[in-house]
């Protein structure tokens, strides 16, 4: 008896999480777009942007729980990765930012905290360049804004990159968020292209970001430690936070080797206390 009350209890946490998933999730147009995105929690608003060839959860799936606990952390999918398909249109850093700020406009927020990691740190500082009004602070996880930022042969490797070699989880998470192959290989055919094309910002426009940043950087990772002191001394109100461990280790990123790992609890209080100051 006590088993089947057990067994009647799980299910009845199933239904309400999946309840709940399904009301945080949500679909808007935005310049010719059908984007993914997700609202949960309350106050002040935080939007996370997640970088290449993944998804909210496989991004910020271990800190967004806390993050929420104090804002209202709006996660949003851009094109071509997770619940938001891709569309026959440019894919840049430019393109993304100014589909953030539509949808920020949708939703009538004016201002807002921004946090981006991998290629959504660079968009982060794109709508910070294009779009200053709406930003009230930036988390710059992992950002590149310049080529030397990386170790040398970094760009050239993606002239050889296959499918095949996507870590798994990445696959794993796109699939669980939109069970499409054919959409899973545009996502990669699109962050190639965009990489190998990568275009450095200029330190002028660095330089005329005049919200207050917090640059985060893992110690052994493709973005170079340097390079993210670089872009927090460049910034104009800037500080700086080297971690161990390599690319998004820090806030738990579905690929991080150490699942037990206490840095993403210690990131996203730091996070947290970035925004309050």
């Amino acid at each position: 008896m006590k088993r089947i009350s057990i067994i009647v209890l799980l299910l009845i946490l199933a239904h309400f999480q999946m309840k709940a998933q399904q009301q945080a999730g949500h679909y808007a147009m935005v310049n010719g777009l059908k984007m993914y995105y997700e609202i949960h929690g309350s106050g002040t608003p935080l939007v996370l942007l997640h970088g290449g060839g993944s998804t909210i959860v496989s991004n910020y799936g271990v800190i967004l729980p806390e993050l929420a606990k104090s804002q209202q952390v709006i996660a949003i999918e851009l094109q071509a990765h997770g619940h938001t398909a891709d569309i026959d249109r440019p894919l840049s850093f430019e393109q993304d930012a100014d589909d953030v700020a539509a949808l920020l406009a949708q939703l009538h927020i004016t201002k807002a905290n921004i946090m981006g990691f991998s290629n959504g740190g660079t968009t982060a500082l794109q709508i910070a360049i294009r779009h200053p009004e709406l930003v009230n602070k930036l988390v710059l996880a992992s950002a590149l804004y310049k080529r030397s930022g990386t170790p040398p042969g970094f760009f050239e490797g993606f002239n050889n990159i296959t499918i095949n070699q996507m870590p798994p989880q990445l696959k794993e998470a796109y699939l669980a968020a939109n069970p499409d192959l054919k959409g899973f290989e545009a996502m990669f055919r699109r962050d190639v292209a965009r990489m190998k094309n990568f275009k450095d910002i200029s330190d002028e426009a660095i330089k005329g970001i005049q919200a207050p940043a917090l640059v985060i950087n893992g110690y052994t990772e493709p973005i170079l430690p340097e390079h993210a002191l670089l872009l927090a001394r460049t910034l104009p109100h800037a500080q700086a936070a080297i971690l161990p461990g390599g690319h998004g280790d820090y806030i738990g990123e579905v690929c991080a080797p150490d699942k037990q790992s206490k840095l993403p609890v210690l990131v996203t209080t730091m996070i947290i206390e970035f925004l309050r100051s």
